[in-house]
């Protein structure tokens, strides 16, 4: 099957020196769901503008299902949609104009039962004949969205389509794009909410400073760089693990706390079996992907 994806030594040099990406690979399935993370001005939106066609690359290779943007700009451009992260809308056109207009750049001429069926998906159905100014934050990045579906793309991407909205209509916006997935849509994601890349996305990549640090499935990404906190409530004071886990133990030597990593869990669990007698309460975390982007970029999402 040919990947909905494929970059080969993609890099991106401004005209005043900065290096926004240095040779980047990477491969997106059709049909995965998947997910690049990375700080600010990692080169996360830098990289998926020019695979959108809205930033020219310096050097490199980009093919979208099989078909290489320089050689094919058009027939790549039909077959992905892009959401960008600022929202930028026609506020005197009607919601239903901007995507019966965005339609017909793509030479749809008639897509109306496919509008009507976006409009009612994402609950824009009610404002279909307002125009965009009068809508809300969260109704005009809804309307982004149904905005890039417009010309039925099998590759979507989306960069921080959930930022600075609410928690129901981010589950709503994940609900629907679930639906896409699970109906065939290729989807690519980045976000600064790290546990919607873990809940969503197959595979994640990690960018630091305009380079790949890390691309797996994410249970592959936790068990390779993830680690666990702990809790341990003792009914006498017992030794620290030290070497295998680091934490501290509390001023009276009854409750011990701190982390160890997922490759260790084995030993750990071994030595919390020689001290089980002498444990009154425990808590262990789940391995979460925030810690392996923390131990991978050293920065905050």
């Amino acid at each position: 099957m040919t990947p909905a994806l494929t970059i080969v030594g993609l890099s991106k040099h401004y005209h005043n020196g900065a290096k926004a990406l240095h040779g980047i690979d990477m491969e997106v399935g059709e049909g995965e769901f998947f997910a690049i993370l990375g700080p600010n001005g990692a080169g996360k939106s830098t990289l998926i503008n020019i695979v959108a066609q809205v930033v020219t690359k310096s050097s490199g290779h980009v093919t979208v299902f099989g078909l290489s943007i320089d050689k094919h700009p058009q027939r790549t451009r039909m077959l992905l949609g892009y959401t960008p992260q600022e929202i930028a809308l026609d506020p005197f056109f009607s919601v239903r104009e901007i995507l019966q207009h965005h339609s017909g750049y793509y030479g749809i001429a008639d897509n109306r039962a496919w509008i009507d069926a976006l409009l009612e998906r994402l609950h824009l159905a009610p404002y279909a004949d307002k125009n965009s100014k009068a809508l809300s934050g969260g109704m005009r990045r809804r309307l982004t969205i149904a905005k890039a579906l417009a010309h039925k793309p099998r590759l979507l991407i989306l960069d921080e389509p959930t930022a600075g909205v609410d928690v129901a209509l981010r589950h709503s916006l994940w609900e629907f794009v679930r639906e896409l997935h699970q109906n065939g849509t290729t989807v690519i994601l980045t976000t600064h909410y790290i546990e919607e890349a873990q809940e969503l996305a197959q595979r994640v990549a990690m960018l630091r400073d305009g380079e790949v640090v890390a691309c797996d499935r994410t249970p592959a990404l936790l068990a390779a760089f993830g680690s666990r906190q702990f809790e341990i409530d003792l009914h006498e004071a017992v030794p620290f693990p030290v070497g295998l886990a680091t934490g501290e133990m509390d001023a009276g030597g009854l409750r011990l706390t701190g982390e160890f990593t997922v490759e260790r869990q084995q030993e750990f669990f071994s030595w919390l079996g020689t001290v089980a007698g002498k444990t009154a309460d425990l808590r262990i975390d789940r391995p979460r992907l925030e810690d392996v982007f923390l131990r991978l970029t050293g920065k905050q999402s």
